[in-house]
């Protein structure tokens, strides 16, 4: 009996049987454009059994190899990911942040050991660090978008995602600060010589764009006689038409055209503009993007629909609206009788 026989299990399958020296049994699966998978038995009869299941799980396409995931890390995965994936972000400096992060808490763990305990240990862990559930939801949904990308991707032989096992925090409650009587004046008294701040603020309660959105803004984009403007490119990846009021209009047409950009001013710098402007006000727990809540709030109460709100501010489901609803309830009231 030769020492070793091939035997064809499938089109693009081949096992190779071949008695050691030791007296075992050591077979070789072979695929078409794959690694060979070896694996020694102490029997021809077994090692033929254990070919056979393997050429099933591949037919099927649940076969793992388990070796890959003992030798590659998280932290390897991780590593591809920013240097693939995370670039083509908006937020990637944010996410870069989150990712090496997780690296230092369960980079070297093997693929093949990490269970979805081990995330839910690092979720604890994050809250009990003090940071924000909404903070802890995008690890966890950074995570589980790198196990997302790796198996259907990369090819790795993952047969699950263990971060879509495990419970995410409960989001937190969205803002709902609006301005009170007399705060926005407050507010402007407090940025009298800081112009081009108070222009920004007053454009963000005009138009309800959020920071990076003012800061982007190029005149070639602004059309002053049609009464908008354009935003190329906004928080959702899309084109999107602004409506100007009347005071919109007044505001840029006070600005001094000095280049291509309306503002030159940096998106922290206005942040801690606008604090100390709160601060100098007493005003408190106010925040900048409070304005963006506060222009939808006026554009509902002005009597526009749900569908026109979203189209100037660039909302995209209803629910990300419906906590605007409220404002409504007194005119709905009137049309039941």
């Amino acid at each position: 009996m030769p020492n070793s026989c091939p035997i064809t299990l499938g089109k693009h399958i081949m096992a190779t049987f071949r008695k050691l020296p030791s007296g075992s049994w050591q077979v070789r699966v072979r695929r078409i454009g794959e690694q060979t998978i070896t694996k020694s038995f102490s029997s021809k009869t077994i090692a033929q059994k254990w070919a056979r299941q393997v050429e099933t799980k591949i037919d099927e396409g649940i076969y793992v190899d388990r070796a890959e995931l003992d030798t590659t890390t998280l932290g390897n995965l991780i590593d591809r990911y920013m240097l693939e994936i995370t670039p083509t972000k908006k937020s990637y400096k944010a996410e870069r942040w989150r990712l090496i992060l997780l690296k230092q808490h369960m980079g070297n763990m093997p693929l093949s050991s990490i269970r979805n305990k081990h995330i839910a240990e690092y979720r604890d862990k994050r809250l009990s660090d003090g940071r924000a559930n909404a903070t802890v939801i995008k690890d966890i949904n950074s995570l589980c978008h790198i196990y997302n990308v790796a198996i259907k991707d990369w090819g790795i032989p993952l047969t699950s995602n263990p971060a879509q096992l495990i419970r995410k925090p409960s989001a937190a409650r969205g803002r709902d600060r609006r301005l009170k009587s007399g705060e926005l004046e407050r507010l402007l008294d407090a940025l009298s010589l800081t112009w081009e701040i108070k222009s920004i603020v007053l454009l963000a309660i005009e138009t309800a764009m959020r920071r990076t959105e003012i800061l982007s803004l190029l005149w070639s984009n602004i059309y002053l006689e049609e009464k908008h403007l354009i935003l190329p490119d906004t928080k959702n990846g899309e084109v999107r038409g602004v409506p100007l009021s009347s005071k919109a209009i007044s505001i840029l047409q006070s600005l001094s055209r000095s280049g291509d950009n309306v503002f030159t001013i940096k998106p922290d710098s206005v942040t801690r503009a606008f604090k100390r402007a709160c601060n100098r006000a007493n005003l408190d727990d106010l925040r900048f993007h409070d304005l963006r809540h506060e222009a939808t709030s006026r554009f509902f109460e002005l009597g526009l629909n749900t569908m026109e709100v979203s189209a100037i501010t660039g909302h995209k489901t209803l629910s990300m609206l419906k906590r605007y609803t409220h404002l409504k309830a007194k005119d709905l009231a009137l049309k039941l009788g």
